[in-house]
């Protein structure tokens, strides 16, 4: 049973500037999440008790720090009332959410956090999804799939046809993504920048059958070009 997502060669001086507020501001919702942070600069969160362990895991310079907070207290609080639940079994119960950072450009002009996320609560397979969260470090504000592209474009004509032939690749079978889920740009949404590529990843179930498990595919930036707002 799988429960939403909602119920992610400069000079030392200039380095130390750009990170200090992202960081003074992540330490402020570490401390919120009950975490702590170490050398790398990575917020470790765990709680384990009879019920559930929960772990999450994620760099602390991500710049937009609410809206990742706020998902990772909701996630949590949904994932702790399943587990107490009237009922529950198979218990402890298992969340567990990893963080990985990712940029484009010298100096970096955007900024990705990927959240790849399993859950177990005693369902009949366990679920594992991924929740994106970018921002562009220019403006100063969050990317979307729809502000990746130029408006009027039509992206997902040039994208659909890359993953669906990656996907197939990495399932060794030929079975094909439907147009109706290729091309619906729902499907879309959880994606990071690279200065090579847009990589878009998709939770378990969402393209191919819940037995494929998650999957991710690099759409090439130079497929893209024309198209990247």
């Amino acid at each position: 049973m799988r429960f939403p997502p909602v119920v992610a060669a400069l000079t030392a001086g200039v380095l130390v500037g750009w990170l200090s507020t992202p960081v003074a501001s992540a330490q402020n919702a570490c401390a919120d999440l009950g975490g702590t942070i170490g050398l790398d600069l990575n917020c470790t969160v765990h709680t384990a008790n009879a019920s559930y362990t929960l772990d999450y895991t994620f760099p602390v310079d991500y710049p937009d720090q609410q809206p990742l907070t706020d998902y990772l207290t909701q996630t949590r609080d949904g994932f702790v009332n399943v587990s107490q639940m009237p009922g529950s079994r198979d218990q402890p119960y298992v969340l567990d959410a990893r963080g990985t950072r990712y940029t484009s450009g010298l100096p970096p002009r955007t900024q990705s956090l990927v959240f790849e996320v399993y859950q177990n609560v005693g369902g009949a397979h366990p679920q594992t999804w991924y929740k994106a969260f970018n921002y562009n470090l220019v403006t100063r504000a969050p990317i979307t799939f729809d502000t990746l592209f130029k408006p009027g474009s039509k992206p997902l004509d040039v994208i659909f046809p890359i993953v669906q032939r990656q996907l197939q690749k990495q399932s060794g079978v030929e079975q094909a993504v439907p147009s109706s889920a290729g091309l619906d740009p729902t499907h879309y949404q959880n994606f990071a920048i690279t200065d090579d590529a847009v990589i878009f990843f998709f939770g378990q179930g969402e393209l191919f059958a819940e037995t494929a498990g998650a999957t991710q595919a690099s759409v090439p930036r130079d497929a893209l070009a024309a198209l990247l707002a």
